[in-house]
């Protein structure tokens, strides 16, 4: 059952437009020496105020909060709702949370924040059946079956063709309707007339990788197309001890996954329009930084 979205006010997409480099660079935002340092994002100054001011209530739940209600999925009182970024995203996402992940370390909320009408977030083991979409529905995960982001359409095209195929083969059907239904469906996978076949949502777990054996086995997501995303190093500050620094956090394999989809699917330049996506991851990195550089643990609390 999906968790009720926040109730947010009509929010300009102003916000959007005023961006601000963090680094004065020419580089792409997905540098790979620094991932974070050159991001196109909106003012944080909205951010640097509360954590200045620091704990707020949510006006939903009455919660103490920083930054935003992990709860209730909003901003806090002292940060204005017009101030949050919204971010457009090309396709619906679906976010499963193991009931086990703790709601306050978790950054799936970033993304139903600031894509509110582009998220949904679900408790395991509370998910919708996905297997009458399993021809516009994928899964990021890894494994031996896994496929790349850039073959995603060609895969969602076959399983269209196999599921034709597999009503068509129904001996009660007259054969000239089989025919007939044969020639009306089936299309070349290399013809342009089939380029239309794309992804409409996508599917992330947020969970321990420990955890995740429990999701990942439900018969509900057997037989869903799995997408492995490049290797890329991880910023997050609870970096899972015993794994590989690979091992992104969801906001990260969220962006990552956009910013390629972006350019090896929809075959566009990118140009920084998922980076708002971590307008709340960047600036927690930054802060956590810069307290265990300085010494200052109060500011890691606030956080947490």
């Amino acid at each position: 059952m999906s968790l009720n979205p926040p109730i947010f006010l009509k929010r300009s997409e102003e916000n959007n437009s005023k961006f601000v480099e963090t680094k004065q660079s020419q580089t792409t935002s997905i540098a790979s020496e620094d991932p974070l340092k050159n991001l196109r994002l909106a003012s944080q100054e909205v951010l640097q105020k509360a954590q200045q001011s620091g704990r707020s209530k949510c006006l939903k739940c009455g919660g103490s909060r920083m930054f935003y209600c992990y709860t209730c999925y909003v901003p806090v009182e002292n940060v204005p709702i017009e101030q949050i970024p919204v971010v457009k995203l090309p396709l619906k996402i679906d976010i499963i949370k193991h009931p086990n992940e703790t709601d306050g370390k978790s950054t799936a909320i970033h993304a139903k924040l600031l894509a509110p009408e582009f998220v949904n977030i679900y408790t395991y083991p509370c998910i919708p059946e996905y297997e009458e979409k399993d021809h516009e529905v994928a899964l990021v995960f890894p494994g031996p079956q896994s496929i790349s982001i850039k073959d995603i359409s060609f895969h969602l095209q076959k399983r269209i063709q196999n599921n034709v195929r597999g009503k068509n083969d129904d001996p009660d059907k007259p054969s000239f309707k089989r025919k007939r239904a044969e020639e009306h469906e089936f299309c070349d996978l290399n013809d342009s007339k089939c380029k239309g076949t794309t992804l409409k949502k996508i599917i992330f777990i947020d969970s321990t990788w420990n955890q995740t054996n429990k999701i990942i086995t439900d018969e509900r997501l057997q037989g869903l197309l799995q997408v492995e995303l490049k290797t890329r190093k991880t910023c997050f500050w609870r970096h899972q001890k015993g794994k590989p620094d690979t091992f992104l956090s969801t906001i990260e394999a969220i962006y990552y996954f956009l910013v390629d989809y972006h350019t090896d699917i929809l075959k566009e330049k990118y140009r920084g329009q998922y980076d708002n996506l971590l307008f709340f991851y960047s600036f927690m990195y930054q802060l956590i930084k810069n307290a265990k550089c300085s010494g200052d643990k109060e500011t890691g609390k606030l956080i947490h």
